[in-house]
């Protein structure tokens, strides 16, 4: 059993993370719970509490209580770095909300520092389990589209009003929506040779938040990853887009979870976070006889909790993590470069 703690007691731990992790409570015991404002959530905190947990305001009460096994931060962006560097210096294994920290050489100095104590540190990349990420994999890896040229990914909304005048880097799209989509290309490819930037403002004009970006990844002379997010597209743009050399897939639904849990769907539920046949991704390709196939693949079921359980076999079995300390600071990186200069850009990496 790991004696877990949450640093935040929010809207997304509430419907992120413990939604899933009441589905693991044979592995996973919630010991405490750190919030500024105790009982702003009562019927959520009595609940917890009935089954043992401690909720309390200090963060200390974590750093001294050496029944801790785990820590998991859910709190703003900015206060990441502190509150993850708090508690690795104190021994404790950490699993920290994107971003990780606001630029590189924060995320390097977390990950040297979880080497130097022999602990762990993650960040929640949760959209490694996205259905339509599985289904892309999955496609992939069965060979249909042959040697990839192209991939595009999107997490685009209609929010037109809803724009920031001023802010830092890390509330921008690039250290929100575009860190899951780079998380998921670099766990895909790994790091890429260079990379092009367009950062820009698209419903403020002059703000200094981006909220609209396209950050393109070359791997080498024959294949690019596109990432892309706007927060003005009023017509849906597909999710997913693959072409390859022998065939191409297309994607515009995104992953159910998070709608389901909008509405009260929680995971258990009959039917949770399921694609219906209508939202399957296209798949066209040509086989070795140069027959043109077209076929819908079914969305391969998504899970946001199968990340406790990675977690869970790397605390108790010694498994590889998830998310690798190189996977998590090339992310870091290409944030970082990203949003260090004006755009467009281009930058290079050896």
């Amino acid at each position: 059993m790991i004696n877990i703690a949450y640093v935040g007691f929010g809207k997304s731990t509430n419907r992120y993370h413990l939604p899933y992790l009441k589905l693991r409570l044979d592995h996973f015991n919630v010991r405490r719970i750190i919030t500024p404002t105790l009982g702003k959530r009562a019927v959520e905190q009595a609940a917890w509490e009935a089954t043992g947990t401690i909720f309390s305001t200090d963060i200390e009460d974590i750093v001294n209580d050496d029944k801790v096994d785990l820590v998991v931060v859910v709190t703003p962006s900015a206060s990441h770095y502190q509150i993850a560097k708090t508690l690795l210096a104190a021994g404790k294994n950490v699993i920290v909300d994107k971003p990780m920290a606001t630029n590189y050489d924060e995320a390097k100095t977390l990950v040297n520092l979880a080497n130097k104590n022999n602990v762990l540190l993650m960040p929640y990349q949760s959209r490694r389990f996205d259905s339509d990420f599985l289904t892309v994999k999955k496609v992939l890896a069965d060979g249909y589209l042959g040697r990839l040229v192209d991939l595009e990914v999107h997490m685009d909304h209609y929010r037109p009003n809803d724009g920031l005048q001023n802010g830092s880097s890390i509330d921008g799209a690039l250290y929100d929506h575009g860190v899951h989509l780079i998380d998921q290309v670099v766990s895909l490819f790994g790091k890429p040779k260079a990379a092009t930037y367009d950062l820009r403002s698209a419903r403020i004009l002059d703000s200094q938040v981006t909220d609209q970006i396209e950050v393109n990844l070359f791997y080498d002379k024959a294949f690019k990853a596109t990432v892309q997010t706007t927060e003005v597209a009023a017509i849906q743009y597909p999710k997913w887009q693959l072409r390859g050399t022998k065939g191409t897939f297309i994607k515009y639904q995104v992953d159910e979870q998070e709608n389901d849990l909008k509405t009260g769907i929680l995971p258990g539920e009959p039917g949770f976070g399921l694609d219906v046949p209508q939202n399957y991704g296209k798949l066209v390709y040509f086989n070795q006889s140069g027959d043109r196939i077209e076929k819908y693949i079914p969305s391969v079921s998504g899970d946001y909790g199968r990340i406790y359980d990675n977690i869970f076999d790397t605390l108790t079995t010694g498994s590889k993590k998830l998310v690798s300390d190189e996977q998590m600071l090339t992310v870091m990186k290409l944030l970082d470069v990203g949003q260090q200069h004006i755009s467009p850009h281009t930058e290079f990496f050896s």
